[in-house]
């Protein structure tokens, strides 16, 4: 069967990514440029701002694609672009493109749910075998998703607020720690130990969870000892977090685990970037002797392979979008 290379494009957040993908499974040529310092300077993602550096940029990133590749739009099959969830304005630089690439190479176009990037992220690895128990853990998402076949998404349970992600980096600022804010939240964790007494969420039998309690528990904490003149200790506070947000995301999971009996389960999402929760999952799914997948750190945070990985199903069953695509920042995927 004749190879299918899909150009894929993603522009929800703050990374302007373009990769090749090749059959779904093979990253011929992945190119990410990160916003990161820019966004820094100001605690924290700015839209405006992020809209306007995708428009800058963003012929850029596809000449870095194409070079590296060693290929030309001639034998590309197919474009994929992000079109929601994610901020408006960037998503709009995204589609745009996508659009007039798709028009001028004639070319089909396959819109993407940015969460299905994220879950499809597992096929860069190793193919997904279902059916499959998928945790989406993300700034905007926390859900337990089953799979039975491709793009078949029950949603099983899911936080009832806040996501972990938004969660973290709310710790993370009240921490004093710098953007982004998951990845040091969860470096000073692994120095501290688990020292502060915090409530433990959602603790029953449903696969629903809540992080705002365990937010607000923390904020109200460093705010009383401040009032006391006591010094709070970050890393154990940090670790204190931290074991306890993981410790829901591990309990849901398992309870999941035991009534649908799955035999492999994936991570996907920003935070399966976390260290500490990569551990826990691998201890979790060796209990049950469950097959696990979780993305190599650079398929994790926002990037075009996975969208590329995500078009490819869509582009096998003819399942294209027309030229009147537009980007919408919310459309729920399950």
């Amino acid at each position: 069967m004749k190879d299918v290379n899909i150009l894929a494009i993603e522009t929800s957040c703050d990374e302007t990514s373009i990769a090749i993908i090749r059959n779904g499974v093979e990253c011929v040529s992945l190119t990410v440029l990160t916003q990161m310092d820019t966004h820094a300077m100001y605690g924290g993602v700015v839209p405006e701002i992020a809209s306007r550096m995708h428009a800058e940029n963003i012929t850029m990133v596809l000449e870095e694609t194409l070079n590296k590749s060693k290929m030309k739009m001639s034998d590309i099959d197919a474009i994929a672009v992000t079109y929601s969830p994610g901020l408006l304005g960037s998503l709009l630089v995204g589609v745009e493109f996508a659009k007039t690439l798709a028009l001028v190479y004639d070319k089909p176009l396959i819109a993407v749910n940015h969460l299905a990037g994220h879950i499809y992220a597992n096929n860069l690895e190793k193919k997904m075998e279902f059916p499959l128990l998928a945790l989406v853990v993300s700034g905007g998402h926390t859900d337990l998703i089953l799979m039975k076949d491709d793009y078949k998404f029950e949603h099983i349970g899911g936080t009832l607020d806040d996501a972990v992600g938004e969660c973290y980096d709310k710790v993370a600022r009240v921490l004093g720690l710098k953007y982004p804010g998951g990845p040091n939240v969860d470096r000073m964790a692994s120095l501290g130990k688990h020292t502060y007494e915090l409530p433990i969420p959602m603790n029953d039998d449903s696969f629903n969870m809540s992080f705002s309690g365990l937010k607000s528990s923390i904020i109200n904490l460093v705010h009383n000892e401040a009032q006391r003149g006591h010094e709070i200790r970050k890393e154990d506070l940090a670790c204190s977090f931290q074991e306890v947000a993981v410790d829901q995301l591990i309990r849901k999971s398992e309870l999941a685990i035991k009534k649908y009996k799955v035999k492999n389960m994936i991570v996907a999402g920003g935070v399966s970037a976390n260290k500490y929760l990569r551990e826990k999952v691998k201890e979790l799914t060796d209990k049950y002797n469950i097959n696990l997948s979780i993305p190599r750190i650079l398929y994790c945070t926002d990037n075009a392979a996975m969208i590329g990985a995500a078009a490819y199903p869509l582009y096998m069953r003819g399942e294209f979008a027309d030229m009147d695509l537009n980007a919408t920042s919310r459309d729920e995927l399950y």
